[in-house]
């Protein structure tokens, strides 16, 4: 069996942002060598999301909106912990669009559905954080 570990590495210049990653987790399955498996990537910060969705910049902005309504970041005394740092939201926000996605790699290549594409989401940015590709398989 094959395997691969390579991390990813992002500072958002903004608090909140969604990064298409496919590029980036394509090129590591094509140095893998990994012909039949899996491929795992997963957000390494608890503010951090890795999910699986269009490219479509409409959605992106349905997304901020949707997650703001749902997890507004003010007024920061609404949370308790933000008696600690100012960024509860995020955590939240994150728990929603979820931690890791793993994708099917067949004939060498990631197995999306139509349009389906990885991002990162950033949801309290301005800070160094990474994401885990882990490639395994024959």
């Amino acid at each position: 069996m094959k395997s691969l570990t390579e991390y990813l590495w992002f500072n958002a210049p903004t608090r909140r942002a969604f990064i298409n990653i496919t590029p980036q987790v394509e090129e590591l399955v094509r140095e893998s060598g990994v012909r039949e498996g899996l491929c795992l990537v997963n957000a390494m910060h608890i503010t951090a999301s890795v999910f699986i969705n269009d490219d479509e910049s409409g959605l992106h902005q349905d997304f901020e909106v949707w997650l703001e309504k749902l997890a507004p970041e003010k007024p920061y005394s609404q949370y308790r912990h933000n008696r600690f740092e100012d960024n509860a939201d995020a955590h939240l926000k994150r728990q929603v669009m979820g931690r890791e996605v793993v994708v099917a790699v067949t004939n060498g290549t990631m197995d999306f559905g139509p349009w389906e594409q990885i991002f990162y989401g950033e949801f309290d940015g301005k800070r160094k954080k990474r994401v885990l590709v882990k490639i395994i398989g024959e």
